[in-house]
C-alpha cells in the first residue's frame, strides 16, 4: 500500500510538471500575490506543519520492561509462581535470581546502545522567504504550506517539494536525494516526456540546495508528503523482524514444545509409580526448569555486548546489538557504488588531444577555464585544478566570462596576455563540436570536417563506455583588447578532451574477493548510470554479466523481480524506493540482507535490510536508518564486521545445542529412571542446583572463539537442524546416566528409599561433570583439548564447576540438601563413566559431522 502511495504520489508531481505556469498556479488556487492569511490558516489546518517525521526516543522505563520481553523469562515466572504456590521456597529463589540476572544485564546492554543510537535530526530546518499578500515575508520552514510562492538564491535549502515559476541560471544539487555529484538546471517549463521523476526539469525537492542563481517556484508538497518526508517515514519505522529475530522465535518455539510434551509425561509417570502427585508435580517443575534454557537472555546479551566492544575497536559502532548475530549471518551484501567501491572523489585521468595523444596544452587550457571561473566550481574542476599549480596563470589575466547553462551546456572564460586575447571553453562533447569548426594537433590548425566530427564523438563515446566521463576544450583567439560575447561561441578550434573517473578504492577488490570467499553475494545498488558502474564492478571483481534498470524494475511483478534478482549484480538507475524493494524480496526469498550506503536516498533501504550499514559522516536520517555505523567507510572494515559476528552468533548457538541437547539427555534419563526406581532418582532442589552450576560454567562462553571451518561461511538460525542435533546427540548422555544408575543400584546397593541419598549424590555429581564436560565437546567439531582448547576463561569456569560438584556432598551445605558423602570406590567409576561418555561422544560427533556435513 505504501509502495502504491509513493508511485501515485510521484506519477501526480509529473503531471504537475507537465502543467504550464498558468495553469498549475490556477490548480493551486493561487495568484502572483501569494496566499492570503486566511488561505494560509486553512492549508495549515489541512496539511498540518511542513515537518518531517524522526524517531522518537525509547524511555528507560520501557527498556526495563523489555528486557524481560522473552519466551524463556516468561516460563520460568510461572514456574516460580508455581513454586511460591507449592511451598517450595529454594526453587522460587533460584529461579527468582535468574529472572533478574537475565533481565538487568539485557537492560544496561540495551540502554547504552540507545543511547547512541538516536541521530535523527530535521535535516531542513532554515528559513524560507515567501510571498504573501504581495508582501515578502522571512519564515520559518514549517509555516510552509502548499501553494506558498517562495523565492530561492544560492545558498538556500528547498524547504518543500515545489514547481518551478521563474528561473535565472538556476543550479540545483540533487546528490542527497540521487547520489548524483553533477547539479541540475531547473526551467520554467519541461517539455520531455521523462518519467524520471528527479530528471524534471521544473521540480524542486525537499532537502536539496541552491548551488547558484535564483528562482521562483509554487509549494506542491510539505512534510510526510514530499519525497524527503516519505524517505523520513521509512527510515524511522519500525524494523521488521530480522534474521536475529525470527531464529530466536522458532527455537524458542521447538524448546517450548519439547517441554510441553516431556514435562507431563514426567509428571505422569512418577505419580503413577510413586503415588505422590504433590511431589511428582514440584518433580515436573523442576523438570521444566531443567529443559528451560533460562540463561538464553544472558548469554545473548553478553555475547552481544563483547561482540559490540570487539567491534568498536575495529572501527565499527553496533547501534543495534541483534545486527551483530545478522551481519555474520548475512549472505548477500547490496551497496552502493559511489564511496564504498569508489573514493567518491572525481579524478582527471586523461587530458588528450584530438589525435588521441596526452597533451599538456589541454591541461592548461583546461586549468585557466576552472581557475578563473567566478561561478561555482563543480567536481570536474576541482579535478582539474589539483593537477596543475597556479603558476600556469602567471601570464594571463580575466577580462571576461560567460557563465555555464544547460542551454548550450558549456563554459568560456577570456583571458589575455600582452600578445592576445583568448576564450576557452569547456563543456559537453556534443554541443562543443557543434561550435567547433577546426581543431588543433601537434600545434597545426586544420579545418574539421563532419567525418572527423563523428571519429571524435565514437572516441569519446568508446571512453564513456570504460566508465570515464568526457568533456571537451576549445578556443578562440583574437588581438589583444578583443570583447568576447556568447555570440562568439562559434569557429572554435578543438584543442582536446579531458577524462575523469572516480578511482575505485585501492582496498576494495581485496575485500570483495574476501567476501566472496566467505560466502557473502555482493550486489550492486546504485542510482548512478548502468555503464560506470559496470566498469567498476569488473575492476573491483565483481560479476558484470549484465544489469537491471531502475525503469525496467517498475515494470516487474515481485516475481518476475525476484527470478531477475538470482541473474544480475548491478542494478542501476535506482530510486530510493527501489532499492528497497530489491532488499525486501531477497530476505522474503530467505536470505539474510546487509546493506551499505550513507545518502538519504538509502534510508528506505538501510531500514528494510536485516542488518543496515552506514558510516559516520553520513547524513543524519540514514545513520538513525542503520543498525551498524562503520567510522571508516571501507569493505575491509566490514570484512573484520562479518567475522566478527559469526565468532558471535556460533557462541550462542553453542549454548544452544550445549544446554537443549544435555537437558534432553538428562530429562530422557529421569523418564527411565523414574519407570523403575521406587523414588525420586533426583530431588528438585538438585536438579536446580546442577542447572544453575551447568549455567554458570556456560557464562564465559562469550569469551570463546569459534573454530575457523566455521567462519568460512554465514550461519542462520534453523529448527530442523536443532531438532535433529537434539535428538542425535542428546541420548548419549542418557547411555551414561543409566550406566550410572546402575551402578549406584547394583555396586553401591543404593537400591531402596532409605540410600536414596547416595543414590542422589553419584547421580548429581556423573549429571554435573558430564553436563559440563559437553560443554567442551560441542564447542568444536575437532578433538577437544588435543587439536581445539577453549579460551582460558571457559577452561577455568568449566574447572571450578567440576571441583565444586564433586565437593558439594562432602560440605555441610550439601548434607543440609539431602546429599551424603560418596566412598572412595565411587571415583575409579565416575572416571571410567567420563573417560566413556568422551570418547562415545566423540564417536557420535564424527559420525553426525560425516552424515550432516556440520557442526555446530
Amino acid at each position: 500500500m505504501k509502495k502504491l502511495q509513493e508511485k501515485v504520489q510521484g506519477n501526480k508531481l509529473l503531471k504537475e510538471s507537465q502543467l504550464g505556469r498558468e495553469k498549475i498556479l490556477i490548480k493551486l488556487g493561487v495568484m502572483e500575490t501569494g496566499l492570503t492569511n486566511v488561505e494560509v490558516t486553512e492549508r495549515l489546518a489541512e496539511f498540518g506543519p511542513n515537518r518531517t517525521v524522526e524517531e522518537k526516543k525509547v524511555s528507560n522505563l520501557r527498556l526495563f520492561i523489555r528486557a524481560f520481553n522473552d519466551p524463556f523469562i516468561y516460563i520460568l515466572v510461572m514456574l516460580m509462581v508455581v513454586s511460591y504456590l507449592t511451598d517450595d521456597m529454594e526453587a522460587t529463589i533460584i529461579m527468582a535470581l535468574m529472572i533478574l540476572a537475565s533481565g538487568v544485564l539485557g537492560f544496561i546492554q540495551t540502554s547504552r546502545a540507545e543511547r547512541a543510537s538516536y541521530a535523527l535530526k530535521n535535516m531542513v530546518k532554515n528559513k524560507v522567504n515567501v510571498i504573501r499578500d504581495d508582501t515578502m515575508v522571512t519564515l520559518n520552514q514549517d509555516e510552509i504550506v502548499p501553494g506558498d510562492l517562495i523565492e530561492i538564491s544560492a545558498g538556500d535549502i528547498i524547504p518543500a517539494d515545489a514547481r518551478v515559476i521563474s528561473a535565472t541560471d538556476l543550479l540545483i544539487n540533487q546528490s542527497a536525494l540521487t547520489g548524483e555529484s553533477i547539479p541540475a538546471e531547473k526551467f520554467v517549463e519541461d517539455k520531455r516526456a521523462n518519467p524520471e521523476i528527479f530528471e524534471r526539469e521544473n521540480l524542486l525537492f525537499m532537502g536539496t540546495d541552491v548551488l547558484s542563481g535564483h528562482g521562483r517556484a509554487v509549494v506542491l508538497r510539505t512534510g510526510s508528503s514530499t519525497f524527503f518526508g516519505s524517505l523520513s517515514i521509512a527510515a524511522t519505522e519500525r524494523r521488521g523482524d530480522t534474521s536475529f529475530d525470527k531464529g530466536v522465535k522458532s527455537i524458542s518455539k521447538l524448546l517450548f514444545y519439547f517441554m510441553m510434551v516431556m514435562v507431563p509425561i514426567v509428571f505422569m509417570i512418577n505419580g503413577l509409580m510413586k503415588g505422590n502427585w504433590l511431589e511428582a508435580f514440584i518433580y515436573a517443575v523442576a523438570i521444566a526448569v531443567g529443559l528451560t534454557p533460562e540463561m538464553l537472555p544472558m548469554i545473548v546479551s553478553t555475547n552481544l555486548a563483547k561482540g559490540a566492544i570487539n567491534m568498536s575497536s575495529k572501527k565499527v559502532i553496533m547501534k543495534e546489538l541483534s545486527a551483530i548475530q545478522n551481519i555474520g549471518a548475512m549472505d548477500i551484501l547490496c551497496t552502493d557504488k559511489t564511496g564504498t567501491l569508489t573514493e567518491d572523489k572525481l579524478e582527471l585521468v586523461k587530458y588528450i588531444d584530438s589525435a588521441g595523444k596526452n597533451s599538456e596544452s589541454v591541461l592548461k587550457l583546461a586549468y585557466l577555464n576552472s581557475y578563473f571561473q567566478t561561478g561555482w566550481k563543480n567536481v570536474l574542476d576541482h579535478a582539474v585544478i589539483a593537477k596543475l599549480d597556479d603558476s600556469v596563470t602567471e601570464s594571463w589575466a580575466k577580462v571576461g566570462e560567460i557563465p555555464f547553462n544547460f542551454d548550450r551546456r558549456r563554459l568560456s572564460v577570456i583571458v589575455e596576455n600582452s600578445v592576445e586575447t583568448r576564450m576557452i571553453t569547456k563543456g559537453a562533447v556534443e554541443e562543443m563540436l557543434t561550435v567547433c569548426t577546426h581543431k588543433e594537433f601537434d600545434g597545426t590548425i586544420s579545418t574539421l570536417n563532419e567525418s572527423e566530427k563523428d571519429e571524435l564523438q565514437e572516441m569519446c563515446a568508446e571512453m564513456n563506455r570504460s566508465g570515464i566521463r568526457v568533456i571537451a576544450v576549445a578556443y578562440k583567439t583574437g588581438k589583444a583588447g578583443k570583447a568576447f560575447t556568447k555570440n562568439d561561441e562559434e569557429q572554435m578550434i578543438i584543442a582536446g578532451f579531458l577524462g575523469f573517473r572516480d578511482p575505485v578504492k585501492t582496498s576494495t577488490k581485496e575485500a570483495i574477493a574476501h567476501l566472496f570467499k566467505n560466502q557473502i553475494n555482493v550486489k550492486v545498488l546504485t542510482g548512478d548510470n548502468e555503464i560506470v558502474t559496470k566498469r567498476i564492478c569488473q575492476e573491483v571483481g565483481i560479476p558484470a554479466n549484465g544489469f537491471l534498470l531502475g525503469a525496467d524494475i517498475e515494470e516487474l511483478s515481485d516475481g518476475e523481480l525476484t527470478r531477475e534478482l538470482r541473474k544480475y549484480h548491478i542494478f542501476a538507475k535506482l530510486s530510493p524506493m527501489q532499492k528497497s524493494r530489491i532488499i525486501g524480496l531477497l530476505k522474503k526469498a530467505g536470505h539474510t540482507v546487509g546493506f551499505l550506503g550513507d545518502g538519504i536516498n538509502d534510508a528506505p533501504a538501510l531500514r528494510k535490510a536485516d542488518v543496515g550499514i552506514s558510516v559516520d559522516t553520513a547524513a543524519d536520517i540514514t545513520k538513525d536508518a542503520s543498525s551498524v555505523i562503520l567510522l571508516e567507510k571501507s569493505l575491509t572494515v566490514l570484512n573484520d564486521a562479518v567475522m566478527e559476528g559469526r565468532n558471535v552468533f556460533g557462541n550462542i548457538l553453542k549454548y544452544m545445542k550445549m544446554t537443549a541437547s544435555s537437558n534432553f539427555g538428562n530429562v530422557f534419563s529421569v523418564l527411565v529412571a523414574s519407570a523403575f526406581i521406587p523414588f525420586l532418582p533426583m530431588l528438585s532442589l538438585h536438579l536446580l542446583l546442577q542447572n544453575l552450576l551447568y549455567d554458570f560454567s556456560q557464562l564465559t562462553l562469550p569469551w570463546d572463539k569459534m573454530d575457523r571451518s566455521f567462519l568460512k561461511k554465514p550461519h542462520q538460525w534453523e529448527q530442523k537442524g536443532m531438532l535433529r542435533f537434539i535428538l542425535c546427540i542428546g541420548p548419549v548422555s542418557s547411555i551414561f546416566d543409566i550406566a550410572t544408575f546402575l551402578i549406584m543400584w547394583f555396586v553401591f546397593s543404593a537400591n531402596t528409599v532409605a540410600e536414596q541419598a547416595l543414590f542422589h549424590s553419584g547421580w548429581f555429581v556423573v549429571g554435573l561433570l558430564t553436563q559440563t564436560l559437553v560443554v567442551h565437546m560441542i564447542r568444536t567439531e575437532k578433538i577437544p583439548f588435543i587439536q581445539s582448547r577453549a579460551t582460558a576463561p571457559v577452561m577455568i569456569a568449566t574447572l571450578i564447576v567440576m571441583t565444586l560438584g564433586i565437593v558439594i556432598p562432602f560440605t555441610g551445605f550439601g548434607h543440609s540438601i539431602g546429599f551424603v558423602s560418596l566412598p572412595g570406590s565411587y571415583f575409579p567409576w565416575l572416571i571410567l563413566i567420563l573417560v566413556g561418555y568422551m570418547a562415545t561422544m566423540q564417536l557420535v560427533k564424527t559420525l553426525y559431522i560425516r552424515k550432516f556435513r556440520e557442526w555446530i
